[in-house]
């Protein structure tokens, strides 16, 4: 059974940092796409960073270009996302997700990804 659980979460003042971590168990995820998607109230999903598990660019949504990481941990089964100068707007249930299709730009798309976690509240302070 696939399990995709995020940790992480919590308070964060504005400018600081924080990191999500998202531990994968269940199956051999070498080949998937690994995600991170937020979901703020009253608004539509959207796509934060993905990257392949085997390797290869890391992707952005255009407003965490710079501010965001994304990193896997291969020998630990799990994936970062490190959130740096977070800002209010940044305030959401961030989800991982994963994904055996997605690839290069696709890898925004949530309707590629097939199993996701439970979310993990950020609150970014001002």
């Amino acid at each position: 059974q696939v399990q995709l659980v995020e940790s992480g979460g919590g308070l964060v003042q504005a400018g600081g940092s924080l990191r999500l971590s998202c531990a994968a168990s269940g199956r051999t995820f070498s080949s998937y796409a690994m995600g991170w998607f937020r979901q703020a109230p009253g608004k539509e999903r959207e796509f934060v960073a993905a990257v392949s598990w085997s390797g290869g660019d890391a992707h952005y949504a255009d407003s965490m270009k710079g501010r965001f990481t994304i990193s896997t941990d291969n020998a630990k089964n799990t994936v970062y996302l490190q959130m740096n100068s977070p800002k209010p707007e940044d305030t959401a249930i961030y989800y991982c997700a994963a994904s055996p299709v997605a690839s290069g730009e696709f890898q925004a798309e949530a309707f590629l990804y097939d199993f996701w976690g439970q979310g993990t509240q950020v609150t970014v302070s001002s």
